[in-house]
């Protein structure tokens, strides 16, 4: 196994509390020749109180109201969508184990549908299906009990990809029309022209541990483009990103975490990004969003569990959108979050959490909107 993955296994069992790993006990195993088999997930309550205005199933910045905006305050909703159900293979293949993982939980449609988060194999160091993105990891994320995580570091979610790792380093190709999304077409010359995804992204990952720290260094290179009817022809850009992060244990009862992630036509490559890739200016070129974002967290163990304190901020420039008449100046720029919770184990497999979250977003012309969120969870494991 992987250094890469060894990481990923052990970072997912602390975070499988808060809704962004895999569960690391299973309900059924079963040997089959040389196969092994295992069924695992949990059934999960989110009981979630909106002190200002209903912000989603899971935080949805862009439904913050603005301080300019009216509108109905507190609002209650319980709901089950993260519940996930799972299944896993291990089987030794010519001298090397194929591992296979297929996964789901219930945030489809918004919340209330079956959908896929995982389905992939991997053999020999290389990876194929849909899996976590290798451009982001889990080092900088401090658990939260909400589903989403904190805004502005590399995206910590899932897409199809092939990749290949040796070592602590990964390299894969991923589909460029999921998380990173392309070109905003307000400005397109022609009801003709089309987005176009000519190539995959290419993302590269390093890992590495020095004395107490945990620290990951990631890049994505892509092109963003679309399709202009009129001259017969492609207008692209490169856009890139990356990604730094870094957990330390300062002491037995005592971790610390953050992250920063930096480009140009990161898209959803930053995590929480108020925006897409890239626009077309008035001429009907492409040009890139530039983004930043940062998170800081730290995690204090208290009795059988842990206080959480967490921050994360997301960030783009769209001074040149506003401009050029691609986007509105309502558009948002900035969206944060703080997190303090408390997340416990009163007996195995059984995992409660208490929340407040302050959250809050930014237009590009300068209005500003924010929302309190309070939330509690009950999570059986199988």
């Amino acid at each position: 196994m992987s250094y890469k993955k060894n990481n990923i296994y052990k970072l997912s069992a602390l975070a499988a509390i808060t809704m962004l790993s895999t569960c690391s006990v299973s309900a059924f195993e079963l040997d089959v020749a040389d196969m092994k088999a295992s069924i695992y997930g949990y059934a999960k309550l989110d009981m979630i109180y909106d002190v200002d205005g209903y912000i989603g199933p899971t935080v949805t910045h862009r439904l913050i109201s603005l301080d300019s905006q009216e509108g109905a305050e507190g609002h209650a909703n319980l709901h089950a969508f993260q519940s996930r159900l799972g299944f896993k293979t291990s089987t030794p293949v010519a001298g090397s184990t194929l591992n296979t993982t297929i996964e789901g939980d219930f945030y489809g449609g918004g919340g209330g549908q079956f959908r896929l988060r995982h389905a992939y194999g991997e053999w020999n160091g290389v990876l194929a299906g849909q899996t976590w993105t290798n451009f982001g990891g889990f080092l900088g994320f401090t658990p939260v009990v909400d589903f989403t995580a904190q805004f502005g570091q590399g995206n910590i979610t899932r897409q199809a990809q092939l990749r290949y790792t040796s070592g602590g380093l990964s390299i894969a190709l991923e589909d460029p029309g999921n998380i990173g999304s392309n070109v905003d077409m307000t400005n397109s010359p022609s009801t003709d022209d089309e987005l176009k995804n000519g190539y995959p992204d290419l993302t590269l990952r390093y890992e590495d541990r020095y004395g107490a720290i945990s620290y990951g260094v990631s890049t994505v290179l892509r092109e963003i483009a679309y399709y202009n009817s009129a001259s017969n022809s492609d207008e692209s850009i490169l856009g890139w990103g990356v990604n730094f992060e870094a957990a330390s244990k300062v002491t037995d009862r005592f971790t610390l975490r953050g992250a920063f992630t930096h480009g140009d036509g990161l898209g959803g490559y930053l995590y929480g990004s108020p925006s897409g890739a890239g626009f077309i200016d008035a001429s009907g070129s492409v040009e890139g969003i530039k983004g930043v974002g940062g998170t800081v967290g730290m995690t204090i163990s208290v009795g059988t569990g842990n206080v959480n304190v967490a921050y994360g901020i997301a960030t783009v420039d769209l001074d040149d959108a506003v401009g050029q008449g691609a986007m509105s100046s309502l558009a948002t720029d900035r969206a944060e979050s703080i997190y303090l919770n408390y997340i416990w184990s009163p007996a195995k497999r059984i995992n409660y959490g208490v929340e407040a979250g302050y959250h809050s977003r930014r237009t590009q012309s300068g209005e500003e909107g924010d929302a309190v969120r309070l939330q509690g969870m009950v999570q059986y494991v199988f």
